[in-house]
């Protein structure tokens, strides 16, 4: 007697594109066009359970045994079809004892030379209280990297703040550390930075060309957005100065493109005017958006209606990067860039992002911090670049948020692209980082489905743009 199928709806979420009925198969990050046999299979199977015979029976006037037969075994592989056989489990491991760092992030200092009304950091200081981190500090950091994580080719060091040009004596000596202990240990090494731009000049933009630094600046859009927020200690607005450092930076800059991040607080939500005006007027090779949604500032967090604005604005300049895509062209906007790399590359996660598993962040004490959002926060700690990670306390935080038991998350079609949002923004919501940031679920469930939308139109009328504009950006 033949097993008894059933649909697995919980592994595949079908989309709509023009007239092509695609699946995005959920286990895997994967997304494929529905011919009308598997579609017609579905179709039966949501009407009730059906063995493989009693299916081709009822479609032998259009499709043959074999060809049904074939389907259904392959779709079983996939696991969107049952034969009552137990599935396979999305999260084969759910502790973690292995941290397979790549990633060490360096609050160099807590100072900074402006005073942005919305800042998240917790440990932010006036320039005159900075605390800097040591060389000492620093260097123990890069050494517990290469002990915890001996294995990996590459590996990242980023320096933060604060503003962490402030401390550029330190970053100086790093980056000849960096260099002479990676490359005796037959490792590569790349630079990252965050700066508000205003400390820097041409000597300095062309030392941080010449050692191949990625640079991101915080620049939240045209001088009446970017100075309501971004002033110096003083309150002056900052946009003046931070135009013209940017524009001399794009101009001199060769080695990696120069990317914008931008901040969305209350009452700033037009998203395609900012990017127009970063990306167009400025030149920055990509733009990137993040709302605030859970400070601890309540009067900089949008409102619910802002964050849905700010979505559909999103949206909005998603269709004019579909368009551009279409004609191969890339205008820059890195949160739909980002995304669809993670679609296309079929990048499934366990955990929301590498905070903790391939990212650790180190304040100017030497104490290990999930991110550098947390740096100066009452979340514990995880261990010290001296005694190393507190692999424990860190396994046991990490093993909570993998487990999605009664979360909601276990049957949700983004699942193993949003993997339950952001720890800081849990942590600022709920007090509570192991929680899902249920606050915008269906905003990002919808603006998930907009992005498989765009990709597949994009993989139907131009595959060209992937290879062009998507897979280069590994190689960054």
């Amino acid at each position: 007697m033949s097993a008894v199928l059933n649909i697995v709806e919980n592994n595949l979420h079908e989309v709509r594109v023009s007239e092509r009925q695609m699946m995005f198969h959920i286990p895997t990050n994967s997304l494929f066009e529905l011919d009308s046999m598997t579609q017609d299979v579905f179709g039966l199977l949501r009407s009730g359970s059906l063995s493989v015979e009693d299916i081709s029976q009822q479609l032998k006037n259009r499709y043959s045994a074999n060809d049904v037969h074939e389907l259904v075994h392959n779709l079983c592989a996939l696991e969107v079809v049952s034969d009552g056989s137990g599935l396979t489990p999305e999260i084969q491991a759910k502790t973690v004892d292995r941290f397979p760092l790549t990633t060490v992030v360096l609050n160099v200092n807590t100072g900074c030379n402006l005073s942005c009304t919305y800042c998240y950091k917790e440990d932010l200081d006036k320039p005159s209280a900075g605390k800097k981190m040591d060389f000492e500090t620093a260097k123990a950091s890069i050494d517990m990297l290469l002990k915890e994580s001996p294995d990996e080719d590459t590996y990242t060091v980023v320096f933060f703040g604060g503003e962490p040009m402030s401390n550029l004596p330190l970053i100086k000596a790093m980056v000849a550390y960096c260099e002479q202990r990676f490359a005796q240990a037959g490792k590569r090494v790349n630079f990252v930075t965050t700066t508000n731009a205003t400390l820097l000049n041409e000597e300095l933009v062309d030392w941080l060309d010449q050692h191949r630094f990625g640079i991101s600046i915080s620049m939240d859009g045209p001088e009446a957005i970017h100075d309501k927020n971004r002033i110096t200690v003083g309150g002056q607005g900052t946009y003046a100065v931070v135009r013209r450092k940017a524009e001399m930076l794009l101009s001199r800059y060769r080695s990696r493109p120069v990317g914008a991040r931008v901040t969305l607080t209350k009452g700033v939500t037009d998203v395609e005017a900012i990017w127009d005006h970063l990306f167009n007027d400025l030149g920055f090779s990509e733009v990137g958006f993040a709302p605030v949604t859970s400070g601890d500032i309540s009067e900089f967090n949008l409102s619910d209606e802002e964050v849905k604005q700010v979505f559909d604005n999103m949206k909005a300049l998603g269709r004019h990067y579909l368009d551009a895509a279409l004609q191969n062209r890339n205008i820059g906007f890195s949160n739909m860039h980002q995304m669809i790399t993670d679609i296309h590359e079929g990048n499934k996660k366990a955990l929301p992002c590498g905070a903790g598993l391939k990212m650790l962040a180190v304040d100017h004490k030497g104490e290990l911090n999930l991110c550098h959002r947390f740096t100066g926060s009452d979340l514990n700690t995880f261990g010290d670049v001296h005694q190393g990670i507190d692999k424990g306390r860190l396994g046991s935080f990490l093993a909570e948020r993998l487990d999605r038991t009664n979360t909601g998350c276990e049957t949700c079609h983004i699942r193993n692209l949003c993997s339950g949002g952001c720890y800081h923004e849990s942590y600022a919501r709920y007090e509570d980082p192991t929680r899902p940031t249920y606050h915008y679920c269906d905003l990002m469930r919808d603006w998930v489905d907009f992005v498989i939308e765009t990709y597949s139109r994009i993989m139907a009328e131009n595959p060209a743009f992937i290879d062009t504009y998507i897979t280069p950006r590994r190689a960054l």
